[in-house]
């Protein structure tokens, strides 16, 4: 873990940076991406789906590619080649996409970009394959929210480390916000504050979690000292 100097100067006011996880912190779909591994793996019967969707939960903001791989080997016994796989991930895309498009937004989640992205650098980093997440992002007509929408395979630490360093931002004044231990992980990792969004899945004791993104200016705030311009 990177250690993190508690103080901020007012200069590092507007220069926060906001990096969201997508799935279940700024859209409510994450339900929508479990019935789709539903959809695909009942074909293998009740104990090898019940297993399935416990690694689906437990490890949310992973890429769908390396869920399926695992579920596939470790589950079903039956490692998928190559050409299976891509097979198998564009089936997952068809299941979602026009869904996650359509999807509600997580409460609050709308109305803070609004406030923040015109004096702030917001990021969207996400375990979705970043082709598709652009693709997602722009049907919704929020692509100017964002400075940047990232996705795998590049991994989420990576990600925010080349951020940190293209936007030259310091670590004190930037707050990961996401819903899975992997966002907790990755913002640990990278010495980033952390916010939690309760989705499907507990987060450790000392993260700071909120039900949705409607007190998340107070929260950041407090948290990282940043405070959003009205």
């Amino acid at each position: 873990m990177v250690e993190q100097d508690e103080t901020m100067d007012e200069s590092d006011l507007s220069r926060c940076g906001y990096f969201f996880d997508f799935d279940g912190v700024l859209v409510n779909s994450v339900g929508i991406k479990t019935k789709a591994f539903e959809s695909m793996f009942k074909q293998f019967g009740p104990e090898v789906l019940q297993r399935v969707l416990e690694h689906h939960r437990h490890h949310g903001g992973i890429s769908r590619v390396d869920k399926i791989q695992y579920s596939h080997t470790h589950f079903v016994g039956e490692p998928l080649s190559e050409q299976e796989l891509v097979r198998w991930a564009k089936h997952y895309s068809n299941l979602v996409l026009e869904r996650v498009i359509e999807a509600d937004w997580v409460a609050g989640a709308r109305e803070f970009l609004e406030e923040v992205y015109r004096d702030s650098l917001v990021f969207v980093i996400s375990g979705t394959p970043e082709d598709e997440l652009v693709q997602v992002i722009r049907a919704r007509g929020i692509e100017h929210y964002f400075s940047e929408i990232l996705g795998s395979p590049t991994r989420k630490p990576e990600h925010i480390r080349n951020l940190l360093r293209q936007y030259d931002l310091s670590v004190n004044s930037c707050i990961f916000i996401g819903d899975a231990l992997t966002d907790y992980d990755a913002a640990r990792e990278t010495g980033l504050h952390f916010i939690g969004i309760q989705g499907d899945m507990r987060l450790p004791d000392d993260a700071l979690v909120l039900p949705d993104c409607t007190g998340l200016k107070t929260a950041i705030a407090e948290q990282a000292g940043c405070r959003v311009r009205s």
